[in-house]
């Protein structure tokens, strides 16, 4: 992933309040374009960097769940 991609959307996504950020993801999600891919994986990257450990591992462990189906 080019960091030109975290950077855009980092700008792009800043102020945002959580329902704003929820139409983005699910607009996302509901399109399944694959070049939408990479910017939820800057979500991700975000999030990821920016909680702590108990949330990170109930995250993990629901996405173990979600793959297994």
């Amino acid at each position: 992933m080019d960091f030109q991609i975290r950077e855009a959307i980092s700008a792009n996504m800043k102020g945002n309040n959580p329902s704003e950020i929820r139409a983005v993801v699910e607009d996302a999600i509901q399109r399944g374009e694959e070049h939408l891919l990479p910017g939820l994986g800057v979500f991700f990257e975000k999030w990821w960097k920016n909680t702590d450990d108990t949330k990170k591992d109930a995250v993990l462990n629901e996405l173990a769940t979600a793959f297994a189906q």
